[in-house]
């Protein structure tokens, strides 16, 4: 299996395909079989080169020790690296939920070396405002991550059994629990938690989720081709890909309809066909 050192986090990732390079990552709790075990990785490997990353806390990659480097910013430095260890010098950059508010922070700033960017299911904030805690206090917020960070850690079959039983209720996961076929889409969705370590899951929950801002003028720095795609049930960032719609320069905003927030799980053909035809329009 590849790994690469970057300082303290070894860092799993997986290459295939020939083409032009493109690296993804995934969402909270995912790991890099977010694109793979929907077909989508297969897809795009038929035209692309296409790396796929697990987060640091996630899946595969392993953080030894502080720093852990559950930011924004370090995260995004980990596109460079994994990059430069392979020797590629400009990629597409595709990207899921919380691995889209990393990859659209890089783009503010390091637009010249993407090809594309392409965000699915995001925003740019990065605590996005979740249903019915709109009007709860910093203050409440703070309390309740201290909790979380202090309860215990339920065994791995508890935590599953927990997970599916609360889908239907949950922002992300509840139009995938309405499908005829979840079972098998939940079967991916267990796979993301029987790889991940719940230790470092919740650290990575305490320490990632602080910035409200936007950052507005950021998003008018992108200069590179970019998708903003989600699903139309998507209740938590239907606004913020709107506002990433109107700020970045030259965006494509595309909604599939019928969908929630595992657009990769939910829909992977209409997935790929967006995802295609818009690389199309971008790639040499």
């Amino acid at each position: 299996m590849p790994y690469f050192q970057h300082g303290n986090a070894r860092i799993y990732y997986e290459d295939v395909g020939k083409g032009e390079p493109l690296i993804s990552n995934h969402g909270l709790s995912e790991d890099g079989d977010y694109w793979g075990e929907t077909g989508i990785t297969a897809k795009l490997a038929e035209r692309y080169r296409v790396i796929s990353m697990d987060m640091r806390a996630h899946g595969r990659t392993v953080v030894e020790g502080e720093p852990y480097g559950f930011d924004a910013d370090t995260m995004a430095a980990d596109f460079d690296a994994l990059a430069d260890h392979l020797g590629v010098d400009r990629f597409h950059l595709l990207s899921h939920a919380t691995g889209g508010m990393v990859a659209v922070r890089y783009a503010m700033t390091r637009s010249e070396r993407l090809l594309s960017l392409m965000l699915t299911d995001t925003g740019s904030a990065t605590i996005p405002t979740m249903p019915g805690m709109e009007n709860i206090s910093e203050e409440e917020i703070a309390r309740r991550r201290r909790e979380a960070e202090q309860a215990p850690i339920p065994p791995l079959e508890e935590r599953i059994a927990g997970a599916r039983l609360d889908a239907r209720t949950n922002p992300f996961l509840f139009k995938m629990a309405e499908h005829p076929n979840f079972e098998s889409m939940w079967k991916i969705y267990e796979g993301f938690l029987r790889r991940q370590d719940p230790k470092a899951i919740r650290k990575f929950y305490v320490s990632f989720y602080t910035d409200p801002d936007p950052r507005i003028e950021g998003l008018r720095n992108i200069k590179c081709p970019t998708l903003i795609l989600l699903g139309e049930h998507d209740i938590v960032f239907l606004e913020p890909s709107e506002l990433m719609a109107k700020e970045i320069p030259n965006a494509r905003h595309v909604i599939i309809e019928g969908v929630g927030h595992m657009t990769a799980i939910e829909a992977p053909e209409r997935t790929i066909k967006e995802l295609l035809d818009f690389l199309a329009t971008v790639s040499k």
